[in-house]
């Protein structure tokens, strides 16, 4: 147990929910975002590599569900620090028993969830009021080649967004849907 983070568990092996706790007065309130020492258990050795930063505009926007090939996976430590969303992983690792099942979480700047989604997982979320802005951090930059996605509006996927999907791109409204070739991914 740390004096900054509780780690909890979700029904998804390996997926985590941070609380972090921030310490506050009557001026306002500290928290820390990440501590390698404190959550060595969740990444395990490696090094955050890379920050992230999003700003979406309005809400019902939907981006992902993105994920990265081996030898380019990659762990993510994804906080909402204005608005909120509703924050998806989805396991793709092959021969997982929950492979293909999604889990969710609400983040917001007023409740100090972090989603640490390990390798081996797709990744997206919905916006559920305007002007949302994410931060991720990766333990592997991100690579082109090892780029992979998957429809958001997958009926196999069965993702329950909670608002009518709006504002995707066009790149991620182009993913296939899963088909039975598709056997995940090797962790």
């Amino acid at each position: 147990m740390s004096v900054h983070f509780d780690i909890l568990e979700t029904p998804l092996a390996d997926l985590r929910v941070l609380r972090r706790k921030p310490i506050g007065d009557q001026r306002g309130h500290f928290e820390r975002i990440y501590c390698s020492e404190a959550l060595e258990s969740l990444i395990q050795g490696r090094a955050i590599s890379q920050i992230n930063h999003t700003y979406t505009v309005a809400s019902g926007t939907v981006r992902g569900m993105h994920f990265q090939r081996p030898p380019y996976a990659e762990v993510k430590f994804v906080n909402c620090l204005r608005g909120k969303v509703f924050d998806v992983a989805v396991d793709l690792r092959d021969g997982s028993p929950t492979f293909l099942r999604w889990y969710a979480v609400t983040l917001s700047a007023d409740n100090y969830k972090t989603l640490v989604i390990p390798e081996g997982f797709a990744h997206g979320f919905q916006t559920l009021t305007d002007d949302c802005e994410m931060l991720y951090f990766h333990t592997a930059a991100f690579n082109p080649d090892a780029e992979g996605g998957l429809n958001a509006r997958d009926p196999r996927l069965a993702i329950e967004w909670p608002l009518p999907v709006a504002g995707m791109s066009p790149r991620d409204a182009a993913h296939a849907l899963v088909n039975d070739s598709f056997k995940g991914i090797a962790t």
